[in-house]
């Protein structure tokens, strides 16, 4: 049974337990969940070029999301650039699962230019479903996602990091200027009221990265940031909002750590909730050292997360769709990151194989 099957049970299912969290009673295969490659490593001279489709061949990686370059002026989406990047892929076998969007949208305020922007998306989503992409991605940044440190790890990486200011308070607004939480909610709701029915119409999933990172203060860099002060009890606000299988998270493991005390603790819950919700539409599996206004990017089999354990809820919540590895370490004899993100395809795949192997079909 197809995950998208749960829909119409997912809506106010506090009385009774969802269908998937029915089916995580009795862990079982998960035929369904799969390693994904996206636009974080590129070979070649694009995502959908012969060179970088079998780059991601040779490491097992049959699904793929991608961001779109070529656009009108307004955003919209060239429907024709659409079909060639899928007629790539259908002639490798891969599929092109999902597609990034640009996060212009959360800057605007209400009016005549935002609901422009609305439309163009409403477009945008029809033209993802014309060529089969199930999945839209996107990430709320009024303010530039914030790394300030850098630090060497094995190899002689360099690992990329973020401390909270000692005086943050004295940091200059962005172009945004400032953006109180209110007006930050009326944007996000604005969208999910305006959108997700025609996500559902067109059967694509939009999915929410969270800010990175989450818990910064209120006032950081004239922002009050969605997913901040707590993290989970954001995530839990916006699902809220239209509770829809259409409207769900690409759930980025390592951001959502940023924004914890305790990553390794912290995180089960939140996959749980999300899983047996059917509201994770893509999964970044990035690691960090550290947690809440201090942490560091590593890789994934080096830092606070237990991945085994997460990949278990996954499993026995029936997730089906991409695992992507994210964020990796650079160094200078990789400068695109091919040989790190080889590493995180190979350790998504072993994981698979690792939890299935526990359980029967």
């Amino acid at each position: 049974m197809k995950r998208r099957h749960f829909g119409g049970s997912l809506i106010g299912a506090a009385a009774a337990p969802s269908p998937v969290a029915a089916a995580a009673a009795k862990p079982r295969h998960n035929t369904l969940m799969h390693v994904g490659g996206d636009y974080h490593s590129v070979a070649g001279a694009e995502i959908t070029s012969r060179e970088n489709l079998e780059y991601n061949l040779r490491y097992g990686v049959r699904h793929l999301t991608a961001q779109i370059r070529k656009k009108s002026l307004e955003g919209a989406w060239d429907a024709d650039e659409l079909k060639r990047m899928r007629d790539n892929c259908d002639r490798l076998g891969v599929v092109f699962e999902a597609i990034r969007m640009d996060p212009d949208y959360i800057t605007m305020r209400p009016g005549a230019e935002r609901d422009r922007m609305i439309e163009t998306i409403a477009g945008n989503i029809a033209k993802a479903a014309q060529v089969g992409v199930k999945v839209i991605t996107y990430h709320w940044t009024v303010i530039p996602i914030r790394r300030n440190a850098k630090t060497t790890g094995r190899g002689n990486v360099t690992y990329a990091g973020f401390r909270l200011e000692d005086r943050w308070q004295d940091l200059p607004p962005t172009k945004s200027g400032r953006v109180t939480s209110d007006e930050y909610w009326e944007r996000i709701t604005y969208f999910l009221t305006k959108l997700v029915p025609v996500a559902k119409q067109h059967d694509v999933k939009l999915a929410c990265h969270p800010y990175d990172p989450p818990g910064l203060p209120f006032g950081y860099q004239g922002a009050d940031n969605w997913d901040s002060p707590a993290v989970f009890a954001a995530v839990k606000r916006y699902e809220s909002i239209v509770d829809s299988p259409y409207n769900g998270f690409q759930l980025c493991l390592g951001t959502a750590a940023e924004g914890l005390k305790d990553p390794k603790k912290e995180i089960l819950p939140i996959v749980r909730y999300l899983g047996e919700r059917g509201k994770i539409h893509q999964i970044h599996m990035r690691n960090i050292k550290g947690g809440l206004h201090g942490f560091e990017e590593v890789f994934p089999d080096e830092g606070e997360m237990n991945f085994f354990e997460v990949m278990r809820i996954l499993r026995d919540t029936q997730f089906g769709w991409s695992i992507c590895p994210d964020h990796m370490p650079h160094h200078g004899d990789d400068p695109k990151g091919l040989q790190s993100f080889a590493f995180g395809y190979g350790y998504i795949k072993a994981l698979i194989q690792a939890v299935n192997s526990e359980v029967t079909f």
